[in-house]
This record gives C-alpha cells, sequence and structure tokens, in this order.
C-alpha cells in the first residue's frame, strides 16, 4: 500500500540512495558525484515550512519524493516555487509520481504560492507528461546550461499558474 507522507531525517538514507541513482545515470540532476548522507542532511535542513518535502512509501520503503523549493531569492518570488520529484529506478512507471505530484501541488495551494515551476532535462519525456499532466505549460529552455555523460543539456521550463477563485493577475 503506497502511503504519501511529510519526510523524515530517518528517511534520509533512502533517499539519498534514489539520488544518488539519479547522479549516477540520469540528467534529471545534474549533480556529477554521488552525495553523502552528511551532505543530505544540511539539504534536507533546508525544508519545511513553505518548503515542504514529502516521501512516497510502498510497503515500508521510501519509493520517492517530492520537494519544493526556492525560486529565487529575491522578496518578490515568494509565491513562487520549484518542485523536484524523484522514484527510485524499481518503482518508475507505477504512477507513484503522480501521487507525488498531486499531493505536492496540494501543498503548494494551501501555501498560497502562485506559480510552480518545473525545469526539466531535454529528453525526459516521462517528466514532461507528468507535468502536463497537471496542467504545466512549457514556457521556455534554456540550451546546453548543463554538460553531463560527455553531452551539452538543455532544460525545458514548466509553468504551472496556481489561481483561485476570485483571483486577478495582480494580487
Amino acid at each position: 500500500m503506497l502511503n504519501i507522507r511529510e519526510a523524515a531525517a530517518s528517511d534520509l538514507p533512502q533517499i539519498l540512495d534514489i539520488y544518488n541513482e539519479a547522479i549516477r545515470n540520469l540528467t534529471s540532476t545534474f549533480d556529477l558525484e554521488e552525495q553523502t548522507l552528511d551532505e543530505r542532511m544540511i539539504w534536507f535542513k533546508k525544508f519545511g515550512g513553505r518548503h515542504p518535502i514529502i516521501v512516497a512509501e510502498l510497503d515500508d520503503v521510501v519509493a520517492g519524493y517530492s520537494c519544493l523549493s526556492s525560486f529565487r531569492d529575491k522578496p518578490a518570488y515568494v509565491r513562487s516555487t520549484e518542485i523536484s520529484v524523484y522514484i527510485a529506478s524499481n518503482c518508475r512507471g507505477h504512477g507513484i509520481g503522480s501521487y507525488l505530484m498531486e499531493e505536492i501541488l496540494h501543498r503548494a495551494r494551501e501555501l498560497d504560492y502562485r506559480t510552480v515551476i518545473g525545469g526539466i532535462t531535454g529528453g525526459n519525456e516521462a517528466s514532461v507528461k507528468l507535468h502536463r499532466k497537471f496542467g504545466f505549460e512549457f514556457v521556455g529552455c534554456f540550451k546546453e546550461v548543463g554538460f553531463k555523460f560527455g553531452e551539452w543539456q538543455d532544460v525545458h521550463f514548466y509553468q504551472l499558474l496556481i489561481k483561485k477563485e476570485g483571483d486577478s493577475h495582480d494580487s
């Protein structure tokens, strides 16, 4: 049974395994060297409050995680956030990303974010499909901004505008 819940520090070894697998095998992160548990703890401590991190737990094992992080540091960006979703390699293609996306977007609405931004490396069609499923729209591409696996990588940006009843563009 799948359980979506707030991430805990005790989840970090499993989150680290998922992330390091992505570093080794995917272009979804531009980190080039695997991280240590101490490095991931520093990362983890950045979350909480307006920047939640959640996990999908399947049979007591973390199958994936999602988080909202600061988009930019300037005060006018306070209602914008960047989304990340990572799924364990043996759990991909089973809908876990959709469950995580649904919950993290619910939290984004509760936290009164106006926009959610996803940066997706060119060629990651599974991530594009997931974002589009939840209403994200393509808004631009930064060409050849990362160099990984011997090739230049593009980053495509997708954006979801969160609108509430009675919203106007200037609120």
